[in-house]
């Protein structure tokens, strides 16, 4: 026989689309459609039933962009259709190529009983299975206009992005609102067809199984009568019997199929949007459950639980239900998929705590697993956190989007900076989309890694983002994949069966050590500058709303701690962490609502720490400052409040050749007639810090224009291009020991203070931009004369080493990463650090200088960047960062530095001294977090790491009577037995150790 494949491909696809997929619905008759408009944001359930309707028809225009509109649908099932099933076809409009970015609704009953979501490819509603005939048919549709704003390539600017700037006509037109009959012997052939063929598609040219397939699918579409469909479906499904029952083989990969949406928190909707997202398809998972006993769906992102919980009620009430028969799962236990680069310290910490607590609180589970396929890299303290919040596994999908290296494993166990390995998997379908299409699985298996070593992988298995999550065709197509030759073998399990069968295959997995780095999106490290900074600025605001709040609870017995205020903030922040919310990929809807959000959360945040710090100053007139650094600062202990030590003010003078000289006896500053640092000499080492004739705070410019992904990406070209901005407006003596520079450039203007404060080895740098720009990147250098082949950036409870050369391609991916609050590079014996109060994107680069050899490693900042899809106002307008350049910095000096710069001292009147609540004799150990514990018992806890990379032994002395103190995990769950103390406690930690202790109060 000739390779006829080619032919019967063609044949099939003819023959299902002109033919087949028609047939599965023989019969229709049209529904009556009326609608009210919302006219304005959405409405309560009961209010959209209730509302006025007017009549309307297929082919009506409907639906003005972000609006919401209530469709009546009403009919009577034919009588000469007893004894059928009969299905609602209602097409809003949809474009199946795009599910879940477009218009998408939700079916009611008239009782206000959810029935399931409507997306573009999930549009029916079952009437009956089978109907008597007669049946009046009464159901309302909440539907969004949502306009398409993902296009994929090109990106194209829109006003679409914020209700404020859409226009208000309608996006959409009604396609088809009919009653039909439903045909399950030809929908069950479509699905016979559509396996065989994508399997056949995948098999080798020359298997003896896909001449099997072949041949058994041309006998199929000879037994069907083309103008007789269903009455041939039958027959054509008999001639298909043998194949689809021919077992795999038994060293066939093993898939686990995993129910699947995966919906962004926010990203091309705003956060209100995700709410009615949420319940649309849980809706339709919890209808889907019902009616496919082996169908398991797991769902992530206990904040999208609670939107259910608080806005859709009766959504909630079939969601409790399915997760009390196990089939609707709760996975990742984190309060969203959280970006995990930028987040800090006790941010990252606090996702799992109030994302594993919700589970636990209202369904009695725990997840062992983080689950987060989308999340755009993964920083190297994760590991660590991961198990200390008492989870093992992580899922993750996103690294199979990098495009330099290919990474080396699907199953492995990966290693965080203080040696704590979490068994990680990476499934090889390479998509948290999957549709159980045979390319798909085919790829799944072919593409695995451990091949030899292992054969399970997971496929998370459903349309995310409003797509409606898993179809019944998946789930049809899963059922013919369970034992099928040729193909992976498929099976619906949690996520935590699979990991369970992971882990006792692969006894000893490859390890993977330090940071899961994406070599892709490096620019949401910078984009929406504004979001960022509102992040970081609440993290510390809510770290001293803490600190401050469990010192007055314990000092003054009136004093109330706020436990709601402080849960409820905690999760608007940890909120606005979601994986397109602060990486500033999201539209300008989302970044306007987050601007005021973080206003609104630092207002609370400063009441409440100011309220604390009135109650903990009593009555007096000395000026008391307090500290909520880790470390002693003027004199002041760390989390404690007193009269600072007064020191020689630092001097500035003029420059012989021209500009300012800024010394304090410790640091002395030349900055030049063009505003550039040209100097800045350790008066203590004896050592420059700038490279020679290499000017620092230097504003650099590029051109921003990536190839794809406007807010995510910057491509590693952009570098070909830069312009130095060294002309200047103005530069003139500030205030104090301070320099003032001001520089035009483009439509844009900068203006920096220099600043060198009494008694700090640091030069405060504040520059304040005005920008302009399009679709330009802004950076600001620092040449430095150190030679290191390596740097520190500050992670989650410790820093990360990054090469500053690029011997490898895994190293010259890396042109654009990420620090928090601190960069630090060494030679022995001597190094340099800058901090930073707002910036997360940096790079490294190392050069020779020709004329002395000398190396010059040159750190610059990413400031600001401008592109314009999605939001075309992307950083338009003021901005405000500080940095701090630190010679003679080691990693201590930047830990402590770092703290100084994010959390400024403040100032009451009082009565006198405040003792802190923990006090810790090693600067190398530092805590992160002193509060009360969640639980409302009162005990204090406090959370420490170590944070220089070596061994630290230390004392903890809490600074109040205690009667026992216990290890606790994340949650301030015990690890071991209380221990009785009464006085302080001796500490040895590994490097980067994070350790959590709870004080029981006498």
């Amino acid at each position: 026989m000739h390779d006829d494949r080619g032919l019967v491909e063609a044949r099939l696809k003819r023959v299902l689309d002109e033919r087949v997929r028609p047939a599965v619905y023989p019969e229709s008759v049209p529904l009556e459609v009326a609608v009210w408009n919302a006219p304005d944001e959405p409405v309560p359930v009961e209010e959209g039933l209730a509302a006025p309707v007017t009549p309307v028809a297929v082919g009506d225009l409907w639906g003005p962009p972000w609006g919401t509109s209530w469709f009546r649908v009403t009919g009577t099932v034919p009588e000469e259709w007893a004894g059928k099933s009969v299905e609602a076809l209602l097409d809003l409009g949809f474009d199946e190529n795009m599910p879940g970015f477009q218009c998408e609704g939700l079916v009611y009953r008239p009782d206000g009983t959810p029935v399931k979501g409507l997306n573009p490819r999930n549009q029916w509603v079952r009437i009956g299975a089978p109907v008597d005939g007669g049946e009046e048919v009464r159901l309302h549709i909440e539907a969004a206009s949502n306009p398409v704003l993902l296009d994929y390539h090109p990106f194209v600017p829109t006003a679409l992005g914020d209700i404020e700037t859409s226009h208000r006509d309608p996006l959409y037109k009604l396609t088809r609102m009919d009653l039909a009959v439903f045909d399950e012997t030809v929908w069950r052939l479509v699905i016979d067809l559509e396996v065989l063929g994508e399997l056949m598609a995948e098999l080798p040219v020359d298997s003896g199984r896909r001449w099997d397939v072949l041949r058994a699918v041309d006998r199929a579409l000879d037994a069907l009568d083309l103008q007789d469909v269903n009455g041939t479906a039958a027959a054509a499904r008999s001639e298909l019997t043998d194949v689809l029952s021919s077992p795999a083989e038994p060293s066939a990969h093993r898939i686990s199929a995993v129910g699947h949406a995966h919906i962004d928190s926010a990203w091309l909707w705003p956060l209100r949007e995700t709410v009615r997202k949420v319940a649309r398809t849980t809706s339709n998972m919890t209808a889907l459950l019902e009616d496919e006993p082996e169908f398991i769906f797991s769902m992530s992102q206990a904040q999208q639980w609670a939107w259910i919980k608080e806005h859709r009620p009766e959504v909630w009430a079939k969601v409790v239900k399915a997760v009390s028969a196990g089939r609707f799962v709760p996975a990742g236990g984190m309060w969203v998929e959280a970006d995990t680069n930028m987040p800090g310290s006790e941010a990252m910490a606090r996702q799992f705590v109030h994302g594993k607590r919700f589970f636990i609180d209202e369904f009695g589970v725990e997840n062992d697993e983080a689950w987060l396929p989308d999340t755009f890299g993964f920083a190297a303290g994760l590991p660590q956190i991961i198990k200390a919040a008492g989870s093992k596994w992580l899922l993750t999908q996103k690294i199979s989007w990098s495009q330099t290296n290919k990474f080396p494993h699907h199953t492995f166990q990966w290693e965080g900076i203080d040696g704590t390995r979490i068994f990680t998997h990476f499934p090889p379908v390479d998509t948290y989309n999957c549709a159980m299409k045979g390319s798909e699985i085919a790829h799944a298996a072919r593409n695995f890694k451990d091949k030899g070593v292992a054969r399970h992988s997971l496929a998370p298995t459903g349309w995310g983002d409003g797509g409606g999550g898993t179809t019944r065709e998946m789930i049809a197509k899963a059922a013919r994949l369970r034992d099928l030759e040729g193909s992976a073998q498929v099976v619906w399990e949690t996520p935590a069966e699979f990991f369970a069968k992971a882990e006792e295959e692969y006894k000893n997995p490859p390890v993977w050590v330090g940071e899961l780095y994406l070599e892709l999106h490096r620019a949401t490290l910078t984009s929406q500058a504004k979001t960022k900074q509102g992040n970081r600025r609440s993290e510390h605001l809510l770290r001293e709303a803490e600190l401050w709040s469990a010192t007055a609870a314990v000092r003054v017995p009136e004093f109330a701690y706020p436990y709601e205020e402080l849960d409820r903030i905690w999760k608007t922040v940890l909120l606005h962490q979601f994986h397109d919310i602060l990486p500033g990929s999201s539209i300008a809807w989302v970044h306007r609502e987050a601007e005021k959000t973080y206003a609104a959360v630092a207002a609370e945040l400063t009441g409440l720490v100011e309220k604390a710090q009135r109650a903990l100053a009593g009555a007096g007139t000395q000026t008391l400052v307090f500290n909520a650094t880790p470390h002693a600062r003027h004199g002041i202990a760390a989390g404690g409040a007193a009269v600072p030590a007064g020191e020689k003010p630092a001097e500035l003078s003029d420059r012989a050749d021209g500009g300012f000289v800024l010394s304090n006896g410790l640091l002395r500053v030349e900055v030049d007639e063009r505003g550039l640092v040209v100097s800045a000499y350790d008066l203590t080492a004896g050592r420059e810090t700038i490279a020679p004739g290499r000017p620092a705070n230097l504003l650099q410019m590029h051109p921003d224009f990536p190839n794809m992904w406007d807010a995510w990406d910057v491509d590693a070209f952009y570098r070909n291009t830069v312009t130095d901005l060294v002309e200047a407006d103005e530069v003139a003596a500030g205030e104090g020991a301070s320099v003032r520079v001001v520089r035009s450039f483009g439509s844009s203007k900068a203006t920096q203070t220099l600043t060198l404060a009494p008694g700090a080895s640091r030069l405060d740098i504040v520059t304040e931009v005005d920008w302009h720009e399009t679709e330009k990147f802004l950076k600001l250098a620092f040449p430095l004369d150190v030679h290191a082949e390596r740097y520190a950036s500050e992670t989650q409870f410790g820093h990360f080493y990054r090469a500053t050369h690029t011997n490898t391609s895994w190293e010259a991916a890396k042109f654009e990463a990420c620090n928090h609050r601190f960069v630090h590079l060494e030679e022995p014996g001597w190094g340099v650090a800058l901090v930073t109060d707002s910036t997360y994107g940096h790079d490294v680069t190392r050069t020779v200088r020709p004329e002395d050899s000398g190396t010059t490693t040159t750190l610059r900042v990413s400031l600001l960047r401008a592109p314009r899809f999605p939001d075309p106002e992307t950083d338009q307008g003021p901005h405000r960062f500080r940095h701090a350049l630190v010679p003679g910095a080691t990693i201590g000096d930047a830990v402590r530095e770092g703290y100084v710069v994010n959390l400024p001292e403040r100032t009451l009147p009082g009565a006198g001294p405040v003792a802190p609540l923990a006090e810790v004799d090693n600067d190398a150990v530092v805590v992160t977090a002193v509060k009360l514990a969640d639980d409302g018992s009162g005990d204090v806890v406090v959370r420490f790491h170590e944070a220089h990379g070596g061994r630290a032994r230390a004392t903890l002395t809490p600074g109040f009577p205690t009667a026992s103190v216990t290890t606790t995990d994340l949650l301030e769950r015990p690890l071991g037995q209380a221990e009785q103390t009464s006085g302080p406690v001796e500490l040895t930690l590994r490097p980067f150790e994070l350790r959590t202790l709870r004080f029981e109060r006498a």
